[in-house]
């Protein structure tokens, strides 16, 4: 019976099972289509589902798909990495796609602080890079790759050294001895620097260049703001990216150097006019000046190309996993970088970890992470700043100085074998032992929580930590100048290093409310708000430590190692304290018809930089546009006019870009013996405390137009701008007080100029197609008032203190203008008397040539001559006057791409035009007065240059015999006592770069899709092809003393650039 039961029941659940079974049957039905992109190609792995469940499919190498839905299913959608989101009833059993590109130029969203608009729907000046552009460039630092692509956005790259500095100014500078770097954002969060980031991680670059746009940060806008916006994952099918590529790369240009015969020879003449008992030692070092022909024979060591000439290595990979649903989407990236450099001893490698979590746990809740972390290592050149005293980087200039011979005397672990060799190093000993190794480390996270209250109005918070760990490590070897001249005499001749470990730890919290007032307007009006509350401190710790005594054999490596083995001479805390900033800001953004648009930002800064009375900043700004083809009057130009837009905007941003503690005075705790010992003691900062100091402000009026004609193939901007800013903070000289510098609000300064950005898509086929793109910027800096200070003069300090200040700031003028004197050539025979054989001297006729004896030292002829600027027959410090300006007239670069069938070519150049460079290393590598064995370039070669030697190997002191042999030749002599700065060392640095050449070839998705491979995309890079200019030296694009704003423009040893080829991969899954 139980058995009969059991049979009944399974039957009666099977029954009902089919039955249902059957009825859910019944409703269902197949539908399928195709997904193609514009061009009609089709579309593999495309995700098409029911909208509002998880049922979908995704589309196969033909672009086809196949699923089935419900009688009560209403609408199916298609979803595609980098394509806009489309939907379609389901009213067939055939439904086609078609999609289209993400965003076109007016849909595009930009970010613009604590928020995003459409591009179509800007007031502000933003500038943007996509991140398809930055990864095309295979670059180390993600600056390099939007060189160029930004109209008012002047970026240098200072030298050619790994993880080198890039100096970013955004419409000129406004503070005279103040930081001049733009604001950096990162996901929300504020970064002292962008160079950390993989160029794969990044989805776009916003740059926000008036001060409608930059207000909203207050008091750290005054300077732009580079919006920094990360990958993150997208709802859909995961998708893996794998990037990757290798380089090899050659120094781009060596300078010419004298030949051994040339060199031999100007050594014989300058021991002979320098001092005939020299004789006997160039005797020793090259021999007897009758065999000087033999020289001809022997080779020439080529410093240049064995201290820079190795075959630089690059390897990079990235991997990225994105992907998600409804509920939650993820983004993981790991990149690795590995550059082994030029330079011998130089190196960068770089490990990049980040990690996105975006999450929908309930209805009207997301729940956002980000984690960012970076691991940089960077060894010898790189690691180099050029600017202090005894900067290792200096050492770059003996590859050109050096004896390109062997000198019996003169061996690789000696830096000199007697006095006359002093400051000559060997180039390779010179690198060991001046060896500087960084590690930095950092890592960024921030969590965030948003609530949709109600419709349209959330609530938003987040919390952010970016903790900055940075190891500098140098060391000193037996021939450095800082062995040989330590105080302590048992320290001297024994290496010595010094540790410098920096903290830094930012705190962020950030509160914001946001509100859509659509529902209670109509459709003619948008009104949307947000206001907001920031907290923002930031903890510094530098504790530096110099050792010394290791004993001689010790390398960089285990004196750094092994540490306590020397003796610690000191050891200094810097304290600095916390930097805090509290902040309330909002923006009200409102349209009509999207047809009149107005913003509204304000924001109120209070900054621990600054005391009572004056530590609140007020920052208000607005901007109104007006979109001119949607009048009535415009209707006749919509088949060719899309879009025609008038912006204006005033507004005002503060800068308080100065160091922690300057209100109080500030002390370092220093000791002078080891970790544990005794000797602590408190020093007196070089600065004098300065309790009124109070924001620096800037003032921005800003007139653009934006255009979009032709349907969408050509657009661009045009803008003017006029930038004041007031209340300078200014590093004033106190001299006498005990105290360096006091800072202090003074002067000001203004910047006005225009700016152009064109786009215009040529050809748009299936198969090929051809675009180009270019922008300009003109900027004009002038300081309107230093305040209670003088005009005052800068010294780069190059030469030491030989030049003295060599850079002039007035009002009136703008930074960056060089100061000196003017060449005229040389002295020639007929500006002297005639030749005093008793003194040994040439006497001058100061009714013919002015006495130059105080600048130059000893007068002869075939000196070098400088203009008597006042007349008053002599030359000295009052016939200097502005003979350079480091300012260009226009920045700017253009783009040029194209692909047909799969390939695809793009060009990228930049130009600068107007700005003048100080060629330092001009003038130390024309002369060697003070030191003998120095080699120089060939602009003083023989046969170039004035000369006393007869071919006999004699001197003459016969005026008609001189000016005879000297009758070809246009340089003057090298032997000089001291080094001079004139117009002759200042040139145009002008230049034309073609900075990348790319090619590279898509696999058809048809193939690939057969592998399940998304996309596969094999490219070659060359980079650096070439570079068009009249500059002389390495290379036009250099600053290489960047410690302060006052003397830009500078080459003087700098690491030197290289030409790099590429190949590459990208594959995606």
């Amino acid at each position: 019976m139980r058995k009969t039961i059991k049979r009944i029941l399974s039957l009666i659940c099977i029954s009902m099972f089919l039955v249902c079974g059957q009825n859910v049957y019944a409703q269902q039905r197949e539908i399928k289509g195709t997904v193609t992109d514009t061009q009609g190609e089709p579309l593999v792995g495309v995700t098409v589902s029911i909208k509002g469940t998880t049922k979908g499919t995704m589309t196969d190498i033909d672009g086809k798909y196949t699923l089935s839905v419900g009688n009560t299913d209403k609408t199916l959608s298609a979803s595609y990495i980098g394509m806009k989101p489309s939907e379609k009833p389901i009213t067939g059993n055939v439904i086609d796609f078609v999609m289209e590109d993400l965003s076109s130029e007016l849909d595009e969203v930009v970010v613009i602080g604590y928020g995003t608009v459409k591009r179509k729907d800007l007031t502000g000046s933003v500038s943007s890079v996509k991140g398809d552009a930055i990864q095309a460039v295979p670059v180390a630092n993600v600056t390099e790759a939007i060189t160029g692509k930004l109209a008012g956005v002047q970026i240098t790259t200072t030298e050619g050294s790994p993880d080198a500095e890039m100096k970013i100014r955004v419409r000129g500078g406004g503070s005279i001895t103040g930081d001049n770097s733009p604001l950096f954002i990162v996901d929300g969060f504020p970064v002292q620097s962008i160079s950390d980031i993989a160029p794969s991680d990044i989805e776009s670059i916003d740059v926000l260049k008036d001060a409608s746009s930059t207000a909203i940060y207050g008091s750290r806008g005054a300077n732009g703001v580079i919006l920094v916006t990360t990958k993150s994952g997208k709802e859909g099918k995961v998708n893996i990216s794998y990037n990757a590529y290798y380089s090899w790369k050659k120094i781009a240009k060596t300078l010419d150097v004298l030949s051994p015969k040339d060199y031999a020879t100007w050594q014989y003449e300058l021991a002979t006019l320098k001092d005939k008992k020299k004789m006997d030692t160039y005797t020793d070092y090259f021999g007897n000046y009758e065999d000087i022909d033999l020289y001809n024979n022997i080779p020439n060591n080529d410093w240049q190309d064995l201290t820079f000439g190795r075959t630089g290595h690059t390897f990079n990979h990235s991997l990225s996993i994105t992907g998600g649903s409804d509920k939650v989407r993820y983004a993981f990236s790991y990149s690795h970088m590995n550059d082994k450099a030029i330079m011998e001893d130089s190196s960068f490698k770089r490990d990049n970890f980040s990690l996105k979590l975006n999450t929908n746990p309930v209805k009207r809740v997301t729940l956002d992470l980000s984690i960012r972390y970076s691991d940089t290592d960077i060894n010898g050149g790189g690691a180099n700043d050029v600017d202090s005293k005894y900067d290792s980087d200096k050492r770059l200039k003996y590859s050109v100085l050096y004896t390109p011979i062997p000198l019996s005397n003169l061996t690789a672990e000696a830096g000199s074998a007697d006095d006359d060799l002093g400051n000559l190093y060997h180039p390779l000993t010179a690198i060991s032992d001046n060896a500087r190794m960084k590690e930095r480390k950092t890592l960024n996270m921030t969590g965030s929580a948003g609530w949709e209250v109600f419709d349209n109005f959330t609530a938003r918070a987040e919390l952010g930590l970016d903790d900055y760990r940075n190891n500098d490590k140098r060391y000193w070897g037996l021939t450095t100048y800082y062995i040989k001249n330590v105080p302590s005499s048992s320290n001297q001749g024994k290496p010595a290093i010094q540790l410098e470990n920096t903290s830094r730890k930012t705190f962020r919290s950030t509160n914001t409310l946001n509100y859509d007032f659509k529902k209670l307007l109509g459709d003619n009006h948008h009104l949307t708000a947000m206001a907001g509350h920031e907290y923002i401190i930031e903890k510094t710790n530098i504790q530096t430590n110099v050792v010394h005594g290791f004993p001689k054999t010790f390398t960089a490596d285990e004196a750094w190692k092994y540490s306590t083995e020397g003796d610690a001479n000191s050891i200094e805390n810097y304290y600095r304290p916390d930097d805090k900033l509290l902040s309330f800001f909002g923006r009200v953004n409102y349209d009509f018809q999207s047809r009149y648009l107005f913003s509204a930002t304000f924001r109120a800064d209070g900054s621990s930089k600054f005391g009572e009375g004056n530590k609140w900043g007020y920052f208000p700004s607005a901007a109104l546009a007006w979109r001119v083809s949607s009048e009535s009057f415009m209707e006749n130009t919509k088949t060719w006019l899309d879009d025609l837009k008038l912006r204006i905007s005033y507004g005002t941003a503060g800068n308080n870009n100065i160091p922690s503690g300057n209100i109080v005075q500030m002390y370092e705790s220093k000791t002078t013996e080891w970790i544990n010992g005794f000797g602590n003691y408190w020093a007196p900062s070089k600065y004098m405390a300065n309790p009124d100091l109070k924001w620096e402000t800037t003032i921005t009026r800003n007139l653009g137009i934006d255009y979009t004609l032709l349907g969408g193939k050509l657009n661009g901007t045009l803008e003017g701008y006029i930038n004041t800013t007031d209340d300078l903070l200014i590093e004033f000289p106190i001299s006498g007080t005990g105290y360096d510098y006091q800072y202090r609000n003074m002067g000001k300064t203004q910047n006005s100029g225009f700016e152009a950005t064109i786009n215009w898509i040529a050809i748009d086929k299936k198969d090929f197609g051809l675009s180009f793109s270019a922008n300009i910027g003109f900027n004009k800096n002038k300081i309107k008032s230093l305040g209670i200070m003088n005009d005052f003069g800068a010294s780069t300090e190059w030469a030491s203190t030989e030049i003295g200040y060599d850079y002039w700031i007035a009002t009136g003028g703008a930074v960056g203008k060089m100061y000196g004197y003017r060449s005229d050539g040389r002295y020639e025979v007929s500006d002297f008397t005639g030749y005093n054989s008793t003194t040994e001297k040439w006497e001058i006729d100061k009714s013919v040539a002015p006495d130059a004896s105080g600048v130059v030292g000893t007068v002869r002829p075939g000196t070098m001559k400088l203009k008597d600027l006042n007349g008053d027959g002599i030359i000295d410090v009052n016939d200097r006057e502005i003979i350079g300006d480091a300012n260009p007239t226009h920045t700017g670069g253009f783009s040029i791409s194209g692909r047909l069938y799969g390939f695809d070519l793009t060009a990228n150049f930049n130009w600068s035009v107007g700005n003048d460079i100080y060629n330092a290393n001009k003038i130390e590598f024309t002369e060697t007065g003070k030191y003998q064995y120095r080699n120089m370039t060939t602009e003083m070669a023989g046969g170039s240059r004035w000369t006393n030697l007869r071919p006999d190997g004699t001197i003459s002191n016969d005026g008609a015999e001189l000016t005879e042999m000297n009758k070809n030749t246009s340089m003057w002599s090298p032997y000089t006592d001291r080094m001079v700065f004139s117009d002759w060392a200042v040139e145009d640095g002008s230049f034309l770069r073609l900075n990348t050449l790319t090619l590279g070839y898509t696999f058809p998705r048809s193939i690939m899709g057969k592998a399940k491979i998304q996309n596969l995309r094999l490219y070659a890079t060359a980079y650096n092809v070439f570079c068009i200019t009249n500059y002389s030296g390495y290379d036009p694009e250099v600053s290489t003393i960047r410690k302060t704003n006052l003397t830009p423009g500078v080459d003087y040893s700098a690491y030197p650039k290289s030409r790099q080829f590429v190949f590459g991969v990208n594959l995606n899954f």
